[in-house]
């Protein structure tokens, strides 16, 4: 896995997840399944060497459900 995921998944957990009421509450406002919220969790935690290389269709319906677009996510992780 590159690098880049690593840092998306870190992006999503300590800016959106982290601060969410729950992790399945935010898989289910966001379109994704709890057990992918926990694989990001766990890949931006470096839990157990855990590396999930998220999607883009993952990405996109998160994004979709921050009502940002993909590209504006990828400036957002470049600061």
């Amino acid at each position: 896995m590159g690098d880049t995921s690593k840092i998306i998944c870190k992006y999503i957990y300590k800016n959106w997840i982290e601060t969410y009421k729950s992790q399945r509450a935010f898989g289910l406002d966001h379109g994704i399944e709890e057990s992918i919220v926990r694989k990001i969790k766990n890949t931006a935690l470096n839990n157990n060497q855990f590396n999930y290389n998220i999607p883009v269709n993952t990405l996109s319906k998160i994004c979709e459900a921050k009502n940002i677009k993909i590209s504006e996510f990828f400036k957002l992780i470049e600061k």
